[in-house]
């Protein structure tokens, strides 16, 4: 297949009529994407590859909604905000990453409004995630999904939640803390999301003491190298012998990321951008934080080269690399990025102790 430039791909996934031709047009772009990733710098690739996603998610909303119309469901009531969640927040999806999505509305401002947009959005929400399957998006595992009504809110919904995790930060509540910091608008009122991660992050500045209870979910995933340096393997089953570049690299990196970030109130969400803003903020110095650079585009070079399989249609990984992916060169590499990423998980847990020395 002839390389096909952003706007050619736009403009193909902008004409197609139904979810069978989106499909095809997927299924032909990943074997692209697959043959260009060891021919491209990595935060280059992803970039696009994740720009791509956004496109396909748009137009599957677009599709749902003409569906929901055309059945009888009308118009949107309210002005809504379609937003991903996870590594889709983060503009860091692979070939074959899952839904991690929800849907915010606008608080209604009469009786008819506020009868009418339950029904509505929890009938868009099924036909989303169904045209979203029908393109090879698996849901996600840990139901954080638009069809699950605890990520289908209005505005007023959404933020009585935040607060209840942020007054009550036990371990769960935290961790849905850390998946909302991801929250990233593709379709719709992107003002919605921003009023919200700006009552979150007000929330942390005036309570600095919610860092040291999102410590404790950063570092939960621990790299994987030994204490000797070596590489932690997989011991049993398919996976033998490889190792778990999502949990064992990928995560506790973006992971750390993700905190500091929070602590300096940025209102970006890719873990890229989050280092720049933390390098350009002061926040880090430019060494250290190009060495993070580093690491993650190593890390999301690996977990896109981690084997994938199809289920029921669905593009799938369990995320590890396989031992015989492992090269002299690859692991060097992937030690390397290890190395730095231990070295952040001590930075961040230094940097939330020097913060509630001060508060």
């Amino acid at each position: 297949m002839e390389r096909l430039s952003l706007e050619s791909i736009r403009s193909e996934i902008q004409k197609a009529d139904d979810h069978e031709q989106l499909r095809r047009f997927r299924d032909q772009l990943h074997e692209e994407f697959e043959g260009r990733l060891l021919l491209s710098h990595s935060i280059e690739w992803n970039r696009e590859l994740n720009q791509v996603h956004d496109l396909f998610i748009s137009k599957a909303v677009e599709l749902a909604r003409q569906k929901v119309k055309s059945e009888g469901g009308g118009d949107a009531p309210l002005p809504f905000a379609f937003v991903l969640f996870g590594s889709g927040g983060r503009g860091e999806q692979t070939l074959w990453s899952d839904q991690d999505n929800g849907i915010i509305y606008a608080d209604p401002d009469n009786a008819e409004t506020e009868a009418a947009a339950p029904a509505y959005f929890e009938r868009l929400a099924g036909s989303i995630s169904g045209i979203l399957l029908q393109l090879g998006y698996p849901p996600c595992t840990g139901g954080v999904i638009c069809t699950n009504a605890k990520w289908r809110n209005s505005w007023s919904g959404y933020r009585s939640m935040l607060y209840e995790w942020l007054e009550e930060p036990h371990w769960e509540h935290v961790r849905y803390l850390l998946i909302f910091a991801d929250i990233r608008p593709v379709y719709g009122d992107e003002a919605l999301v921003n009023r919200l991660l700006e009552e979150m992050n007000g929330y942390v500045r005036r309570n600095p003491a919610m860092l040291q209870h999102m410590l404790q979910n950063t570092l939960h995933h621990k790299i994987s190298l030994g204490v000797f340096g070596q590489l932690i393997r997989e011991r049993y089953g398919e996976d033998a012998g490889g190792v778990d570049i999502k949990y064992g690299a990928y995560i506790p990196i973006v992971n750390g990321i993700r905190l500091l970030a929070v602590d300096a109130g940025l209102k970006v969400s890719s873990t890229e951008a989050r280092i720049n803003g933390l390098k350009e903020g002061g926040f880090v110095e430019e060494e250290i934080a190009n060495d993070w650079l580093e690491a993650i585009c190593i890390a999301l070079k690996l977990r896109s080269m981690t084997p994938y399989q199809m289920e029921e249609g669905r593009y799938t990984s369990r995320g590890k690399l396989s031992s015989d992916a492992l090269t002299k060169e690859r692991i060097s590499e992937l030690k390397l990025c290890l190395r730095i990423g231990n070295e952040l998980q001590k930075y961040v847990k230094k940097s939330v102790h020097k913060e509630m020395e001060k508060g």
